[in-house]
């Protein structure tokens, strides 16, 4: 789909949610944003350009001005609607037009339904001190997409908010056709055209209006699915496209993964049609009513299902502390994570044969995919960033070439006065390669990010940020930058 019939189409669903006598007025907030950076070394560096859903761009010395307004939903009323378009113009981006957002959505009750490109996240993960999610984070653009659900958790009935759910089903499609038609190398593998499907429920036990202890277990699968698929020139053999199914059953196998038909490679016949992943989430916190709070959380990425259950060990994935303090406003919250994705159901990988009937399903290669693109849009991984996105790849080959990591991450954030906030991050990355193509020797990385925002009352809306950020080590090479940038939000009176 062009992009110009993309935009319309969801220009007039956007229109069409909105009730005939809506008042604007009432309740639109704007943003404008003008930012540039400058930066010295390989690129731009690692924090300046990840977990900002994909409006950033690789490229050292870039500029943008960004421009939004939004209807939000009222979430005390039985009926809400609200809506969002967000645009931008950049030089050095990945295009010089970037549609960021472009939404409407509906609530009636606890039932809600959303159709655009809306920047989501994972509820577990703090957006502005995390690494980031393992499956759906805040480093990629936003994938457009039908959603509906139960988007807020909703009490369940005779247990006086002791227990409340949340969840979804979403189709959507990639829109990095354009961009991957002329950054990728065309004598590799790429997929073009591809769908998407995600699925997810949360449950929450405690109420912390009673008592201070509450704790969440999630479950999330994403499918990417359909399109077609370029197989370069091998073994004297002309390169030729490869169409996927994308027919009602298909998308009924992207929601139930099952094993695909005769229409389908060999490895989707023994194993699920399509890119198949996702995550177990699992936190415990203590929120004081005095403000001060504690959260335990964990994340289990799998695979297929190789991982998914406890057929493997689960060695693999995101563990996290995060406290508030809320007295202490030179650092007002500080957290620690720690990712470990060595293991990936082990080295060893066997499949089906007539000879050997037995399943060894090892080297899970997170976020990569023998037949998709992997697990990213516009270049930059979708889960956490510390995998490194395909964007660095001088090869220009969609591949990820660093899933087998151990990382240590720190971020805190404070307000010392009224009028200054901040924020840091700190990452230490060690890197094996993958199993397939291991490094020679590990390759480690130091990012770093200091942030600091100024505002006043005297200048109702307008707030300043000077960034500082950079990298060393062989992972992502040597850089150093800072960014600045100046917003002005407020509400249409």
């Amino acid at each position: 789909m062009k992009l110009k019939h993309y935009l319309f189409s969801l220009l007039i669903a956007a229109a069409s949610a909105m009730p005939a006598h809506a008042e604007w007025n009432d309740s639109i907030r704007y943003n404008a944003e003008f930012g540039a950076s400058l930066a010295s070394g390989a690129h731009n560096p690692f924090w300046l350009q990840s977990n900002r859903f994909g409006f950033s761009s690789l490229r050292r010395n870039n500029l943008y001005l960004r421009l939004g307004a939004f209807k939000d939903l009222d979430k005390q009323k039985r009926f809400s609607w609200g809506a969002g378009v967000d645009l931008g113009v950049a030089h050095r981006f990945q295009s010089t037009f970037m549609p960021q957002q472009l939404y409407a959505e509906v609530k009636y009750r606890c039932l809600n339904a959303m159709i655009g490109a809306k920047e989501l996240s994972d509820p577990l993960i703090d957006t502005e001190l995390s690494s980031g999610a393992l499956t759906n984070g805040s480093n990629a653009r936003p994938i457009p997409q039908v959603r509906i659900g139960i988007f807020d958790y909703a009490d369940f009935w005779g247990t006086n908010g002791w227990f409340a759910v949340k969840g979804h089903i979403a189709y959507g499609l990639f829109t990095d056709n354009w961009w991957i038609k002329r950054w990728v190398d065309k004598d590799s593998r790429y997929t073009l055209n591809s769908l998407y499907c995600s699925r997810g429920i949360w449950f929450r036990g405690g109420d912390e209006r009673k008592f201070p202890l509450t704790g969440e277990l999630g479950l999330v699968m994403d499918t990417e699915f359909g399109g077609k698929t370029w197989w370069p020139a091998e073994n004297g053999n002309g390169g030729h496209w490869d169409k996927h199914p994308t027919y009602a059953k298909a998308w009924l196998k992207a929601l139930l993964p099952m094993k695909g038909g005769s229409d389908t490679g060999a490895g989707e016949q023994s194993n699920v049609e399509g890119n198949f992943l996702g995550n177990w989430s699992f936190s415990l916190k203590w929120q004081d009513p005095s403000g001060w709070m504690v959260k335990l959380y964990y994340q289990h990425f799998f695979e297929d299902h190789s991982m998914m259950f406890f057929d493997y060990p689960w060695k693999d994935g995101l563990y996290g502390v995060q406290g508030r303090l809320p007295k202490n406003p030179f650092v007002s919250e500080i957290l620690y994570e720690f990712l470990y994705t060595k293991d990936q159901s082990g080295p060893a990988y066997w499949d089906h044969t007539p000879d050997i009937n037995y399943q060894i399903s090892g080297r899970d290669m997170y976020y990569w995919h023998y037949i998709y693109n992997g697990w990213q849009h516009w270049g930059q991984g979708i889960g956490n960033p510390l995998l490194t996105s395909p964007i660095y790849n001088a090869n220009h080959h969609l591949e990820f070439y660093s899933n087998r990591v151990v990382a240590h991450h720190v971020g805190f954030k404070g307000a010392p006065s009224s009028n200054v906030d901040y924020r840091a991050l700190l990452s230490y990355t060690k890197s094996w390669g993958t199993y397939y193509v291991p490094f020679q020797r590990t390759k480690e990385n130091f990012s770093w990010l200091a942030e600091v925002k100024y505002h006043t009352k005297r200048l109702p809306g307008w707030e300043a940020s000077l960034s500082l950020a950079g990298d060393h080590g062989k992972l992502l090479g040597n850089s150093f930058g800072t960014m600045l940038t100046i917003s002005k939000s407020g509400w249409f009176k």
